[in-house]
Parts: structure tokens; sequence; C-alpha cells
């Protein structure tokens, strides 16, 4: 399936590819736009709308892995939050969170595979950012770790998707590992958020800024120790001595 798809991008008209590229930028700039409107993901979060807070959940994080501007986490603690206090359910928030991070993901594996060109740049300059390049160092290269490993690392989802979109993985291998990593981050995000809720119910907008920095913290801590485990393999190892 992915190969036809591939091969009819290819035999489409210059002007068939222009019309279609320029369709997809101007829904991208209508959704930045209709966005902008709103300021932040947090005020999008409408209880009084459960049906529109959980499009807004998918929407922004299906836009958030193509264009990183977009706070698609934000949007899906935000929603925990409220699910917490008891005006959203919890499970739809994680369905949609699910669903908007595997869409877009494919997304930007698509844009990657069919412009090769125009996304090259951008990867290149995200990779320079240290927290990535580091991330990249740490990970083994493995589809499966970067996929899965990456969605928590700011600025590594971005890259790993295009970079798999550049690769020459097959779809359904990516899109199987997306699957499972869109599910787990926000079964864990928005548990996370959640739980904080629980906890500090009469301080709602902090719940989600904890959550945020618990994460860091956890991360922090798996990187320190695998980075620590692999000096010590490095420095007992034969070539070492």
């Amino acid at each position: 399936m992915a190969g036809t798809i591939v091969a009819s991008w290819h035999r489409l008209s210059t002007r068939a590819k222009v019309v279609g590229a320029a369709v997809l930028v101007l829904l991208v700039v209508a959704a930045a736009v209709l966005y902008m409107s709103t300021s932040d993901g947090i005020s999008v979060v409408d209880p009084e709308s459960a049906f529109s807070s959980y499009a807004w959940v998918f929407v922004l994080i299906t836009l958030d892995a193509v264009i990183p501007i977009f706070p698609g986490e934000t949007t899906l603690n935000a929603a925990a939050t409220l699910a917490a206090q008891g005006k959203l359910e919890l499970l739809p928030i994680i369905v949609m969170g699910a669903l908007g991070a595997i869409v877009g993901d494919s997304s930007l594996f698509w844009l990657a595979r069919l412009f090769t060109g125009k996304l090259e740049p951008q990867i290149a300059r995200a990779k320079a950012s240290p927290s990535v390049r580091e991330a990249l160092d740490l990970m083994d290269s493995s589809a499966a770790v970067l996929i899965i490993g990456g969605r928590y690392v700011p600025g590594m989802r971005f890259v790993v998707n295009a970079t798999m979109g550049l690769s020459d993985i097959a779809y359904p291998r990516f899109l199987v590992w997306s699957v499972i990593s869109g599910i787990l981050w926000s079964t864990y995000t928005s548990v996370l958020a959640y739980e904080i809720g629980l906890a500090l119910g009469d301080f709602p907008l902090a719940s989600f800024v904890i959550s945020g920095l618990v994460t860091t913290v956890v991360l922090a801590v798996v990187f320190l120790t695998v980075r620590r485990q692999r000096r010590k393999t490095a420095a007992s190892s034969p070539e070492a001595g």
C-alpha cells in the first residue's frame, strides 16, 4: 500500500503535485490561524463542550507532530486535568491523544518521503539541538526504540519521524511502532496529569505543570543511568585496556 501511494504520487503531473501541496499548506495555515485565535492549548479545552475539547486534543497533537509550535502535550495535560475534576472523560482523551499522535506521525513520515529536499534542512537544524543530539547518541539505532523513546524528548519526535520518512523503512513497520508509541505516550501523559489533578484539586493549573516536571525528571534519570552504564561498559571493555 505504501509503495502504491508513493508510485501514484510520482505519476502525478507537476501541476497536480503543486496543487496537492498547496491544499495541504492551506489546511495547516488555517489550523494555525484558528489556533492563534484561541491563544494557547489550555483555553481550547472547554468543559462546557466535551466534543470540541476532545477534537482539539486530536487536532493540536496531530499538528504538533508536523509543526512543533503547536501545544499538543499541553492540551492533552489540560484535558486530563479537567477529567480529574469530573468535567471531561479520561478515556476519550487518551483515545484522541493516541489517534492524534499516530496520524501526526504518519503525516510527517509521508511529508518527509514526498518532499525530501524541503525537509532535510529542518531536520538538520533540529538534530543540532544538544538535547536531541545527546538523546540520539544514547538511544540505539533500532526503529522501535527511536519511535517509542523519541516521543518523550522535546524535538525528538519531529527528528525521528521525519528521518524515518527519509529512510528506506517500510511504512507498515513504521506504523506498527507509531501505534504502540502513540498509545503508550497518550496513556502515560493523560493518566499522570489525571492523578496529579486528583491530588491537587484546588490547583488545576499546577497539575499539568507538575506532570511535565515529573516527566522531565524521569527522562533525566533514565538518560543519566543509561549514559553511566554505557561509560562503565566502555571502560571495562578489552579495547579500553
